[in-house]
């Protein structure tokens, strides 16, 4: 007979309910814990750790496997398993990382977080989550740890390069997209993380105590969040590691169940990041064991530890069984994690597709690429880009220039597989075996003046093997132009002070017509990276070799393009005085190399704009576009020369910059109406002409500023974009539709409120070139429901 949660026609709720029923203790603790796949490959298997079953599967170890279709084996051979060792043939679900793709040799691999934030295109960042999904699924994958909402003003920060930047309406726009495009269609659960202000830690130092007030923390950092659980459903969401107010998030009622279930209305599955749930006994010592750090973690609505059995341990559940924990905590979360796994589908389909291989396409390969383009920011040109015919000699400069690796960044398949190769770890919470073969033959050897550790040799070649279709920028330059000459040389490393390099390259430099010099440093997840998870900086600047040799490049006085890759923007008064042009490329993924070529020799035109303000010096940080009046760069008392005594208070370049290879005009922006009432919608438009002789894509953005305000404003807010294609002399209208809940702020009792008076809307190719302005009243005030106001202004294209 049929039980009703095997009836795939009742809703995963009911079904969910049904289950947990039939459950006893045994099998709904083995609910809240994980199995980490690598210990099927050590002897641990997972009937002996979970023999009651599990509820998630950690498959990290798939991205050291040689392609897609063992990973589908790994996990089918798994999922078989664990079905087999309970009455109820429960499956359970597979997690990996996918912030740049699946994290698997083969699937696709895309830009890094700040490169596609750099696209300003929600619409194809829903492309992109959606061929994630088919990917993961086919591969038997239901549950993505991405995307990151967390915001980040400090480059210092070895993370930065994960998220959308520093505006938490560009990060809501792309976030919410992302969500949509893995749920939707494919059904694989997304895991928005790290819950709550992360990136803001002291120092920008990874996992320390962040320091942010309430009213920003609910009206800056919890914003994506709060976008993506009430327009993208979201199904997970995973704790911060960070300290805040004197408490862990991983075992934080006010956290987890204050602020995230009871105020932003979250009803899905809570997920701690790794060994996090431990850690409060082991780092925060908030807790006298592992079992009481699960027993916390479990109180404050913490539902799964991840990545391996640890604090939802035995003791723990034996607490349960005698009543000193609550079972009640246990019940909400297994109800929360099987209606995950309805919703998934994961009853009907556990298992992968029976060809994965075919799931991954050309269609996919072609996305990929257009994203890595339009990624890519042009900062400064004075004319030498696009590349001119003449330039018939060129010199190519630069560890990256030839280096398949210096594609990919952290959070990719091939960042991890590098590690395979001997040099230490630095995720967090992963331990590395230190009696591994690896780590016995691991490189010690740092480059001078530097404690990064020189990279493997072996590291580019498995770089091609891996990504055989890859093209170096050299390479691909060769292949799109292919008459002229390309000379190459290193030149230098990406760390260090090392310049024995420098006069070869100089050499070929003084024969070239234009010298390309491809800048910044090592993007992954080990002691051979400058930064990456766990590899912060005190500076954020270019190397000292590669300072030197602009320097001395410039005594040639020769055209320099600097191409800056890297997992934050570039930043050096030496690169912006040498390069005649500078290209931002961030890390681009596999597809990179083909997309730069583009750019730089025209066949493609920029259009990506910057999602951070990008500082002059550390000294200044943070330093952020949409800073409260009278604070960062836009003081006006206090100091009377508005600046430092040795710098400018103001960045090098600021949130939404970026250049094109042709020119945009717009026209007055036009309002519907100059009055609106607090819960009304405004409404303007205004046109947007291609003025150049080349076709081209422009970011028009929209901001607003308070002009008189209960509560101290931001100086101006991006509230919506729109991304325009323009043929040379073409003309478009962008019409703006912006809901007057999103004007809402926090006042003196911490409540929504949209408030009367006097705003300013701006429009603008940046947030400082900014080309039309018009006011407007806000009638009445209003208090909307913080969880369902409006988030980010619907723009449309005429």
């Amino acid at each position: 007979m049929m039980q009703k949660y095997q009836d795939s026609s009742l809703s995963p709720e009911e079904r969910a309910s049904d289950l947990l029923a039939r459950m006893n203790l045994d099998e709904k603790f083995g609910q809240i814990q994980c199995y980490n796949a690598i210990d099927s490959f050590l002897g641990k298997s997972v009937e002996k750790q979970n023999p009651y079953g599990v509820g998630q599967v950690c498959v990290l170890i798939a991205t050291m496997l040689d392609d897609v279709g063992s990973a589908a084996g790994l996990i089918t051979r798994l999922q078989k398993q664990i079905m087999e060792s309970g009455k109820h043939h429960i499956p359970a679900i597979f997690h990996i990382e996918t912030l740049t793709g699946v994290m698997v040799t083969a699937a696709t691999s895309f830009p890094c977080g700040l490169g596609q934030a750099s696209t300003w295109d929600p619409e194809q960042q829903q492309k992109m989550a959606a061929c994630i999904a088919r990917q993961g699924r086919a591969m038997g994958i239901s549950h993505a740890l991405a995307p990151v909402f967390d915001i980040c003003r400090d480059p210092r920060f070895g993370r930065m390069g994960e998220t959308y930047g520093e505006d938490p309406t560009l990060a809501a726009a792309m976030g919410t997209a992302y969500v949509k495009g893995l749920q939707d269609k494919h059904r694989m659960s997304a895991c928005s993380k790290h819950f709550l202000g992360f990136m803001a830690g002291q120092g920008g130092i990874h996992t320390a105590q962040a320091v942010v007030s309430p009213r920003e923390l609910r009206e800056v950092y919890a914003k994506p969040f709060q976008a993506a659980i009430t327009e993208g459903k979201l199904d997970s969401v995973m704790n911060s590691y960070a300290a805040i107010d004197g408490q862990a998030p991983a075992g934080s009622k006010a956290i987890l169940r204050d602020l995230l279930r009871r105020e932003m209305g979250f009803n899905g599955v809570t997920v701690s990041d790794y060994s996090a749930v431990e850690q409060l006994e082991s780092i925060y010592h908030l807790a006298e064991s592992p079992a009481d750090a699960g027993r916390l973690a479990l109180e404050a609505g913490m539902d799964q530890e991840l990545p391996t059995l640890a604090a939802y341990n035995d003791e723990l559940k034996e607490n349960i069984r005698s009543g000193v924990v609550q079972e009640s905590l246990l019940d909400e979360a297994v109800l929360r994690i099987l209606t995950m796994k309805f919703r998934l589908g994961l009853f009907e389909t556990p298992f992968p597709a029976e060809n994965v291989q075919a799931e991954i396409t050309p269609a996919d390969t072609a996305l990929n690429r257009k994203i890595a383009q339009e990624s890519m920011i042009l900062l400064k040109n004075d004319g030498v880009l696009p590349l001119a015919k003449s330039a018939k000699k060129v010199a190519v400069i630069g560890w990256h220039a030839d280096s398949v690796r210096a594609l990919f960044g952290g959070y990719s398949a091939l960042a991890m597989k590098e590690n395979t190769l001997g040099v230490k770890m630095s995720m967090a919470g992963i331990q590395a075996d230190t009696d591994s073969p690896a780590a016995e033959n691991a490189v010690q050897k740092t480059y001078p003046g530097s404690e990064v550790v020189m990279e493997n040799p072996g590291v580019e070649p498995l770089a091609r093997r891996c990504y055989p279709d890859a093209y170096s920028m050299l390479g691909a330059l060769r292949l799109a132009a292919p008459h002229t000459e390309f000379l190459y040389a290193q030149g230098y490393p990406y760390a260090g002070n090392e310049e024995s390099g420098h006069d070869a390259a100089l050499q070929i430099a003084k024969d070239a017509d234009l010298v390309i010099c491809t800048l910044g440093g090592h993007y992954g997840w080990n002691a051979s990276c400058t930064t990456g998870e766990g590899i912060d900086a005190m500076h954020i600047g270019l190397p000292v070799c590669q300072e030197r040799f602009l320097e001395k490049l410039e005594s040639l006085h020769k055209p320099v393009v600097g191409v800056h890759f890297d997992g934050h923007p570039i930043s050096s008064d030496t690169a912006d005085r040498v390069c005649n042009a500078i290209l931002e490329a961030w890390a681009p993924g596999a597809q990179g190399g083909e997309a730069i070529a583009a750019l730089l020799t025209g066949t493609a035109n920029p259009c990506g704009k910057l999602p951070c303000t990008v500082a002059r010096h550390e000294g200044q940080i943070p330093v952020y576009y949409n800073h409260p009046t009278n604070t960062c760069y836009s003081m006006t008392g206090g100091t009377p020369k508005n600046a430092y005594i040795d710098g400018a208070h103001t960045p090098r370049y600021c949130f939404g910059h970026g250049l094109s290879y042709t020119k945009y005009e717009y026209d007055t922006l036009r309002l519907e109406k100059d009055a609106v009432q607090a819960d009304g919608v405004l409404k303007g438009r205004l046109h947007v002409r291609n003025a150049g002789n080349k076709a081209g894509t422009e970011i028009v953005q929209f901001y607003v500023h308070d002009v008189a305000a209960s509560m101290v404003r931001p100086v101006k807010e991006l509230v919506g974009f729109a991304k325009v294609d323009l043929q040379p002399g073409e003309e478009k209208t962008v019409c703006l539709s912006l809901p007057m809940s999103q004007l809402a702020f926090l006042d003196t009792d911490m409540r929504w409120k949209v408030e009367h008076g006097k705003v300013e809307l701006m429009v603008g190719a940046s947030s400082e070139d900014i080309r039309g302005k018009a006011e407007f009243m806000i009638v009445g005030d209003a208090y909307p429901d913080g969880k369902n106001r409006s988030f980010v202004a619907d723009t449309k294209i005429m």
